[in-house]
């Protein structure tokens, strides 16, 4: 043991001087505030320029955001509002219609058709999801698996956008490189503005609804107003996604509300660890490439898959990212007495 010398773990003094802001007395403490932040962010921004040479996995990136976004827009519902949304699916096939319409209809481009579409379906799912919000647990969960589901037939019975075809022909982007920075640019705006929701007035109201609505409700303050905010939020991420899904492929279809986008990111939000957001990201960044890696083992990719999965589950319940968090922080220096 050094003489004169004690261990100290690096975050206590950290934590002591400063909560809710970043400690400036040092850079060393600077840098261990801003070390993993900054990993994901210049991961993300590098990402297309690593895979450069790989135009396949380019595309699975473009995927990897897509969940993160609509993984994100379940951990807010369900850790933030209290509310399971199993409707991941209805926001993507309502986002990509929107979008697949304003380019063949207006002709707009993507960056013009994405922003509208996901603000003009989130307006919509909003809405349809109105008469749902003063159930809970289960009962919305089951009721939002449903949305999906009675969209696919309505398209299918009336032949509406091109029916069981889908709406082909839609405009895609120019430059490939603004299509990768665009998402993953707007990736990382909705993850940083959600955090900071959460920790504004609002998003304080919110958590009291899922903690105690009847409380809340009793401050005076109208919670299915509240809710519907929530929903509208988290609309707007699953609208956005399918909307850029809708550009990526150049088609809409009955594809896009496909169960895989309500489920994916539940499980995406249970490896990495809900309730922080940043742990939905990283189970979405985890676990799609371990999809399509998984594509080489054909009829047992699902097996294999399941197998991953149910290991992370029980062996780190907690989430990746609530682990990796505490391992983080409790790395020590040597501190003079």
């Amino acid at each position: 043991m050094k003489s004169g010398l004690r261990k100290e773990r690096i975050d206590r003094g950290i934590k002591v001087r400063s909560d809710g802001i970043y400690a400036l007395s040092s850079w060393r403490e600077i840098s261990f505030l801003m070390a993993p932040r900054m990993l994901l962010v210049c991961g993300l921004l590098l990402a297309p320029l690593i895979l450069h040479f790989f135009p396949y996995w380019q595309k699975v990136l473009l995927i990897v955001c897509i969940y993160a976004l609509l993984s994100m827009a379940f951990d807010f519902l369900a850790n933030y509002v209290g509310l399971v949304c199993l409707g991941g699916s209805f926001f993507v096939g309502v986002g990509g219609y929107g979008a697949a319409l304003l380019s063949k209809s207006l002709h707009c481009s993507p960056f013009i058709s994405i922003p509208l579409a996901a603000v003009g379906g989130a307006c919509f799912c909003t809405l349809a999801l109105l008469p749902c919000l003063p159930l809970r647990g289960v009962y919305f969960a089951i009721v939002t698996l449903m949305y999906p589901l009675f969209m696919t037939r309505i398209i299918e019975a009336f032949e509406l956008f091109g029916g069981t075809n889908g709406m082909m022909d839609v405009a895609g982007f120019a430059n490939p490189w603004l299509e990768q920075y665009f998402l993953i640019i707007a990736t990382l705006v909705f993850l940083f503005a959600l955090r900071r929701l959460a920790v504004e007035d609002v998003g304080l109201v919110i958590k009291g609804i899922k903690d105690n609505d009847q409380s809340v409700k009793a401050s005076g303050i109208n919670i299915t107003f509240i809710k519907a905010q929530a929903i509208f939020y988290a609309s707007l991420l699953g609208c956005f996604a399918g909307a850029y899904l809708a550009h990526i492929y150049m088609w809409a279809g009955l594809s896009m509300f496909a169960l895989d986008f309500s489920i994916i990111p539940i499980a995406a939000t249970v490896v990495g660890g809900g309730g922080s957001l940043l742990g939905a990201v990283l189970g979405a960044i985890l676990l799609v490439p371990l999809s399509e890696a998984l594509r080489a083992f054909g009829p047992l990719r699902i097996v294999s898959y399941s197998l991953i999965l149910t290991a992370v589950i029980v062996v780190k319940g907690e989430g990746l990212l609530n682990y990796l968090s505490r391992k983080y922080n409790q790395f020590e220096r040597w501190k003079e007495i």
